[in-house]
C-alpha cells in the first residue's frame, strides 16, 4: 500500500470547489496561502542553522547548489538566478540543477523527476566536493531525482540541506538540516505548486537574502553590490551612491561610470579618498 503523504491529502474545506463562485475560490486559496506563512514562521530556527552552513560554504570559497524537480526545481533555479544581478556574486557560486534540464524551466518534462542518474551525473560533472553545499527541494520529500542528488552530495562530502513539506520523509531524514514546512493538503489535492511552492519560495529567499547580508553584499538595507544591467538598475545604483555619500545625481553617475558600473568599487574608492 502506498504511503499516505500530507501533500497528497484531500482538503475537506474545498471538496466542493467546482461549485464555488470565483469570489469563493479566491477566498479559499488566499486562506490556505496564509497557512504557508505560519508554517515557515515556526521554522526560523532551522532556517538559521541552514544560513550558517551556507554562509560558511560561500565564505570559504565553496558553491551553493539548489536541486529539485518540477515546481521545486524551478523555485531553486529562480532564486539562484536572482542572486548575481541583485548582489553581484559570481553566477558560478550559486547554481541550480533542475530535473529535465533547461527545458524543464518552461514546461514539464515527463519522467524527469524519476530519473535517479541524471542529477548525480550532473553534480559529478560540476565537480561537487567537500567545500560545497547542496540544497535539495521536494514538497513530498520522496522525489527520486532529488534523493539521488542528496546521496551524491553525501558521497562527495558536501553539506546537505532539505526543504520539504513532509515530516519523516526520506529527504527530511537524509539531510544534515531539514526545513519541513507543514503546509498540509492543497486547495486542489496534490497541486504542490500552490501553498507548498509558496512556502518553498519563502524559505529560499529567507536563506539567500540573509546569507548575502551576512557576507557583506548589503550595506544598511541597500544592495551595494548590484549589477546595473538595465536603466532601472542604473538609476537604482545612482540612488544608492547619492543616499550613502554627499554626491548629487550627476556626480554619482560619473563616479559609477568611472568604476564600470560597480557600486561597491565606487564606494570603496570614496572611502579610500577619505581615509587616505
Amino acid at each position: 500500500m502506498q504511503e499516505k503523504r500530507s501533500t497528497e491529502a484531500i482538503l475537506d474545506a474545498t471538496r466542493n470547489l467546482d461549485r464555488c463562485s470565483a469570489a469563493e475560490i479566491l477566498a479559499a486559496i488566499h486562506a490556505e496561502d496564509a497557512m504557508a506563512v505560519s508554517a515557515v514562521g515556526v521554522l526560523l530556527p532551522q532556517v538559521e542553522k541552514a544560513v550558517d552552513v551556507l554562509a560558511c560554504t560561500l565564505g570559504g570559497g565553496g558553491r551553493w547548489i539548489n536541486v529539485g524537480a518540477g515546481t521545486s526545481g524551478r523555485m531553486g533555479a529562480l532564486d539562484s538566478a536572482e542572486l548575481p544581478p541583485t548582489f553581484g556574486i559570481e553566477p558560478s557560486r550559486v547554481q541550480a540543477i533542475v530535473a529535465g534540464g533547461a527545458r524543464a524551466l518552461s514546461r514539464a518534462v515527463e519522467g524527469a523527476e524519476d530519473d535517479v542518474y541524471a542529477g548525480p551525473c550532473e553534480l559529478r560533472r560540476r565537480g561537487l566536493g567537500a567545500g560545497d553545499a547542496v540544497v535539495a527541494i521536494s514538497a513530498s520529500g520522496h522525489t527520486p531525482f532529488v534523493l539521488s542528488c542528496l546521496e551524491e552530495a553525501h558521497s562527495a562530502g558536501a553539506r546537505t540541506i532539505a526543504i520539504t513539506c513532509v515530516q519523516d520523509s526520506p529527504l527530511a531524514e537524509a539531510a544534515e538540516i531539514a526545513i519541513v514546512t507543514n503546509t498540509g493538503a492543497e486547495v486542489i489535492a496534490g497541486s504542490t505548486r500552490m501553498k507548498a511552492g509558496l512556502a518553498q519560495k519563502m524559505v529560499l529567499h529567507l536563506l539567500s537574502t540573509t546569507v548575502m547580508v551576512q557576507l557583506g553584499y548589503v550595506k544598511g538595507n541597500l544592495m551595494t553590490h548590484l549589477v546595473p544591467g538595465s536603466q532601472k538598475l542604473r538609476e537604482r545604483a545612482i540612488g544608492i551612491l547619492e543616499s550613502t555619500t554627499q554626491l548629487n545625481s550627476e556626480q554619482a553617475a560619473r563616479l559609477l561610470d568611472e568604476h564600470g558600473g560597480s557600486v561597491a568599487d565606487a564606494l570603496a574608492s570614496l572611502e579610500k579618498r577619505i581615509t587616505g
